[in-house]
């Protein structure tokens, strides 16, 4: 199926014309700006940001050399099988 649109009637008169081009880069301009702004807004709110964490990362107190070290939460421990790569046998 084929969708088709009839084709839009354009104005013969040249100031008709002119207004239209110029509306349409106006529209374009503001179109642009907002998203320069925007764009803006989300570059200096990340900056903001990261530099928040820096310095709320090296004002954290240091635990004292004392205490044994806990092992890293990102560490799993557990039993691994080598799974070797061929024919499956049960």
């Amino acid at each position: 199926m084929l969708f088709h649109l009839p084709s839009p009637r354009r104005s013969r008169h040249p100031l008709v014309r002119a207004l239209s081009l110029l509306l349409g880069v106006a529209m374009l301009g503001v179109l642009l700006v907002f998203g320069l702004a925007v764009a803006g807004v989300l570059l200096v709110g990340g900056g903001l940001l990261l530099a928040w964490r820096q310095w709320k990362q090296v004002r954290a107190p240091i635990a004292p050399a004392t205490k044994p070290a806990r092992p890293a939460a990102d560490v799993l421990e557990g039993e691994f099988v080598v799974i070797r790569r061929g024919p499956v046998t049960h």
